[in-house]
């Protein structure tokens, strides 16, 4: 038990639990926000939050139980689809990170919105777990979540990543165009 605790009190653990609310939080407040705010606030929260996720001390599953799941399929999909609307047409990516696409003629294409709403279900179910205060719950919470980051959310960040850094960089023309449209068609200045 005494080496559970040195692991989720572990200061790497607290610094990821605090970037992962704060991960959360931004993406709850998503609606708040115009397109290319939200794309200069993500390029900014992902890199740390992939740095604290990498720092995570090595730990192991304690529990006997499945740990409780948080989000249900309503919330990831608001969250999908509010992501999607702040980005608009610039949501979708070319994908070539994906071990089909070795066998594949054609890009895949993916979504920025579903790649951050896989991330924030596993980092808002990680949160409401370790929240409970319970250390073994939380120990077993942060395994999962870092097991998760290692083999499947960690490598969709850095791919969105990438694909925002396209946004602001390289389509910051079109994105301002669409802004400037929005603005028009909801009669905003």
């Amino acid at each position: 038990m005494e080496q559970t605790s040195q692991v989720i009190f572990d200061k790497n653990s607290i610094e990821f639990v605090t970037v992962a609310a704060e991960y959360c939080g931004f993406m709850e407040r998503v609606r708040q926000y115009n397109c290319m705010t939200f794309v200069d606030t993500a390029l900014k929260i992902l890199p740390l939050l992939y740095l604290k996720a990498s720092l995570i001390p090595p730990c192991e599953l304690i529990g006997e139980d499945d740990l409780e799941v948080f989000v249900t399929e309503e919330e990831y999909e608001w969250m999908r689809t509010s992501v999607a609307n702040v980005l608009g047409a610039q949501d979708d990516y070319l994908e070539v990170f994906l071990p089909d696409m070795a066998y594949s003629d054609t890009p895949i294409k993916k979504c920025i919105s579903e790649d951050l709403a896989d991330i924030y279900q596993d980092l808002k179910d990680f949160i409401c777990v370790f929240q409970s205060g319970l250390n073994v719950t939380m120990n077993d919470s942060l395994c999962v979540c870092k097991e998760h980051f290692e083999e499947f959310w960690g490598q969709r960040l850095v791919n969105t990543m990438r694909a925002l850094h396209d946004v602001k960089y390289n389509r910051k023309d079109e994105m301002m165009e669409q802004e400037e449209e929005d603005n028009e068609e909801y009669g905003l200045e």
